[in-house]
């Protein structure tokens, strides 16, 4: 199937989400960057090993902009890795990537170790409130832990490192080594985490997967890393990656190697796992509902369209009376949830 989304507009940081950020430390005062980093005199494309094209453009700077970003950004870094301002001498802005081609027209920061050449990235994008309760309910929900930092209307990302999907399609599947029935229960396990919290859009490039060795093969987990589409679309297949022709690859090899009863078996366990940490997190999940639930972040036609889509996929009306985005997403956690044993 495939599936055109609209560019989403932008919604800013509420009362209520400002003092959940206060409250949890996830708002900062760092120098509010994001319209500054606009200042490159010019953008060269960037290409990858193979000559490919990112999408990413290099901006260019004069020295004096440059020297002014490159103590503001290394403080931002330091904080966002240690919650310290001071700036080590030895930490190097070395490349900062602009890239238009997203909704939230990301930075991409390049710090580099000087001692020993280590680098780490970082992004920097405007504080959409949509995108941070997608970043939050990752936190929460997820078995992945996410940082990130927000002043005025700057937002900043901490890199999530992985293969990105549509290499790991392109290159992984044909490998020997490749666990495919592993790769196919991870894949209906992330499907599951996405409907389930109403994350959008998780086509293959938008999602990266971490491969980590085991004693006797290789274990995969499918992390998010773009949270533009949380809980904004009116549609309901919008939040099931099942549906995007870009994962039309994974779909094929789910079918071919798991049956109903296993795809069963695997979407219970994660909602198991996430009705856990539900309860573990009780005191901050009940705070974010207080700021989610009343935040206006989706045109209304789409949360009317979407409470409809949803009635009719759980078969019920337990969504008729939710009138916000924030709603919806706590309702379909709780009706989901409900038939789970923790």
């Amino acid at each position: 199937m495939s599936i055109n989304l609209k560019k989403k507009r932008y919604y800013p940081v509420s009362k209520g989400l400002g003092l959940y950020l206060d409250q949890f430390e996830r708002s900062f005062e760092i120098p509010v960057v994001y319209e500054d980093m606009h200042r490159f005199s010019q953008l060269f494309p960037l290409f990858d090993r193979e000559g490919n094209d990112t999408l990413w453009k290099t901006a260019f700077y004069e020295p004096g902009i440059r020297d002014d970003l490159s103590e503001k950004l290394i403080r931002i870094y330091s904080l966002l890795k240690t919650n310290d301002v001071r700036v080590s001498e030895h930490l190097v802005m070395e490349r900062v990537d602009f890239c238009d081609f997203g909704n939230s027209r990301p930075f991409r920061v390049r710090i580099v170790n000087q001692f020993n050449d280590n680098y780490d990235h970082f992004y920097v994008k405007i504080a959409d409130a949509s995108r941070i309760y997608g970043l939050e309910l990752e936190h929460i929900l997820s078995p992945n832990r996410i940082n990130y930092l927000v002043n005025g209307d700057t937002l900043i990302e901490e890199h999530i490192a992985g293969v990105p999907g549509d290499h790991f399609i392109a290159e992984y599947f044909s490998r020997p080594e490749t666990n495919d029935v592993r790769v196919a229960k991870e894949f209906v396990k992330f499907n599951e985490r996405s409907f389930l919290r109403l994350l959008g859009d998780m086509r293959s490039y938008n999602y990266v997967v971490d491969i980590t060795p085991d004693f006797e093969d290789a274990q995969y987990r499918v992390r998010a890393i773009d949270f533009d589409q949380q809980s904004y679309e009116g549609y309901k297949e919008i939040y099931l990656p099942q549906f995007f022709l870009e994962n039309a690859s994974v779909v094929e090899l789910c079918t071919n190697l798991i049956n109903y009863q296993t795809t069963r078996q695997y979407q219970d366990e994660e909602r198991t796992l996430m009705k856990r940490r539900l309860k573990l997190a009780h005191n901050r999940i009940g705070a974010f509902w207080e700021a989610m639930c009343p935040d206006i972040i989706s045109p209304e036609e789409n949360v009317l369209r979407l409470r409809e889509e949803l009635n009719t996929y759980h078969e019920c009306k337990a969504f008729s009376k939710c009138e916000t985005m924030g709603e919806l997403v706590k309702k379909n956690l709780e009706v989901s949830l409900s038939r789970t044993r923790s």
